[in-house]
């Protein structure tokens, strides 16, 4: 039933202002129902299944916990090492908090790697400020991961242009390499040194949005995806005798148990056979192979890393230049025989499954794994010396278990790149004439240190300093 009602409003007409105007509405029965739209009734399609239950994989979870241990060494060490002398005072370091992100004062955190970082006076014609540089053994370390990676330069390069030919416009801004160069072992300089090294290979360019790199041609040698050793078959997964399988069988990790609809629709992704990630995106969305190619671009990505993980963040830089789809998780957590998402840390970490065995280990270990595992030593060293230190004193130090049990929750960032664009200021370069190595100026006990530190940043007028904002 439908009702009307009438409204009188006065004309508008200025000529005759007394004469009145009805407008008539219609009033919808409010007991019936109207539908805005009509119910569309969809076709049930063989699409992956909307939403995946994670499963933690704890073998592959320490590897993204102790890569986020790790944060805040290395970048402090880059840091120091873009220095001549190799050290900064604590007043310019204070600057770099944002891309250090310490778990609690710069000061502890120094403390807490005895075996990389040391705490030392550098006298002025003023007054002693505290500095912090690299022990011996840092920087020996420094300069034979420096060396070998000069050594390696060609194999890096060969990286830069499978990354280049992946894209579709075969070009890619520097600012976004930057992210994933880490991953891929290259050099803290790999934008002024070896992007300019190979010019038959790519080149620098300036742009509107900034420099890119350029793929200068096209190799089909190089347009090739990169091998891994296979892992070692389990007992429980040989066959008893070699005939073919009568059932499609689907090749997962221990404990991963899918649902039905999911794993019918893995085991007909698998049908479609193995497809190049260098096949160009267009042809591939004609064919309806857009997910396919996805896969094995996120797979090619992976397979070049020196761990053979990234963070997730890290792929959705390339999401527009390689043709990733824009929900590029639910592409990773839709396929865990070939992925694994770790939530360890507060920015999540992706895995290429086949680059591990089933203990957890990098099947393949280059020379840059090894490098890295030398700092985990050196971490585990700096661990020991604090403990002999607490030992030998008969107070607390600052450092807990607590402390400790915070390199956990440490988020892993790549700004620190970018810090060399600008630098850290050069009000710091008036005291690189004093020479770190002298023992008279070492600090050796945390307790002066933080009284230096307080007596360091009190304003004797009582306002506030100035020119220490992060910048």
């Amino acid at each position: 039933m439908i009702t009307t009602s009438t409204l009188l409003l006065p004309s508008t007409n200025p000529s005759n202002l007394s004469s009145i105007s009805t407008i008539t509405f219609v009033i919808p029965n409010p007991t019936l129902r109207y539908s805005v739209r009509p119910n569309i009734i969809r076709p049930i399609t063989a699409a992956a299944p909307s939403s995946t239950r994670h499963i933690r994989y704890p073998l592959l979870d320490r590897h993204a916990t102790k890569a986020n241990r790790l944060r805040f060494v290395r970048k402090l060490t880059i840091l120091l090492l873009s220095k001549p002398r190799h050290f900064l005072p604590l007043k310019i370091l204070s600057r770099c908090r944002h891309y250090l992100h310490p778990t609690c004062s710069l000061l502890r955190m120094i403390f807490r790697y005895p075996a990389f970082f040391t705490l030392f006076y550098s006298p002025t014609s003023t007054t002693p400020l505290l500095c912090v540089g690299l022990t011996p053994a840092a920087v020996s370390m420094a300069s034979e991961e420096a060396e070998l990676k000069s050594r390696v330069a060609e194999a890096l390069a060969l990286k830069l242009q499978k990354l280049l030919m992946m894209t579709t416009h075969k070009r890619l801004l520097l600012d976004k390499i930057v992210h994933i160069a880490p991953d891929l072992g290259m050099p803290v300089d790999f934008r002024s040194r070896l992007c300019r090294m190979f010019p038959e290979r790519f080149r620098v360019l300036d742009s509107e949005r900034g420099r890119v790199l350029e793929l200068v041609g096209w190799d089909e040698e190089v347009a090739l995806p990169v091998r891994i050793k296979e892992r070692l078959v389990r007992d429980d997964d040989r066959l008893i005798m070699d005939r073919p399988l009568k059932f499609k069988k689907l090749m997962l990790r221990k404990g991963l148990n899918l649902k039905r609809r999911h794993r019918d629709y893995l085991l007909r992704f698998q049908e479609l056979g193995k497809i190049s990630p260098y096949l160009p995106f267009k042809e591939a969305l004609e064919a309806g192979l857009a997910e396919k190619r996805a896969c094995a671009v996120v797979r090619e990505l992976l397979a070049m890393t020196v761990e053979r993980r990234t963070l997730v963040d890290h792929l959705t830089h390339f999401r527009k230049e390689m043709g990733l789809p824009n929900k590029l998780r639910g592409l990773l957590a839709r396929h865990p025989e070939m992925f694994y998402i770790s939530l360890k840390g507060v920015r999540d970490s992706v895995f290429l499954v086949e680059g591990y065995d089933d203990t957890g280990n990098l099947i393949e270990k280059n020379e840059l794994v090894a490098t890295k595992e030398r700092l985990v030593e050196l971490v585990k060293e700096s661990k020991r010396m604090r403990r002999e230190r607490r030992k030998d004193t008969s107070y607390e130090d600052g450092e807990s278990e607590e402390d400790e049990a915070d390199d956990d929750d440490e988020e892993e960032d790549d700004d620190l790149d970018y810090m060399f664009e600008t630098g850290v200021g050069d009000d710091w370069e008036e005291f690189s004439d004093v020479q770190a190595a002298d023992d008279s100026f070492v600090i050796k006990d945390e307790g002066d240190a933080i009284k230096e530190s307080v007596e360091f940043w009190s304003n004797k007028s009582g306002g506030r300093l100035e020119g220490l904002q992060v910048w």
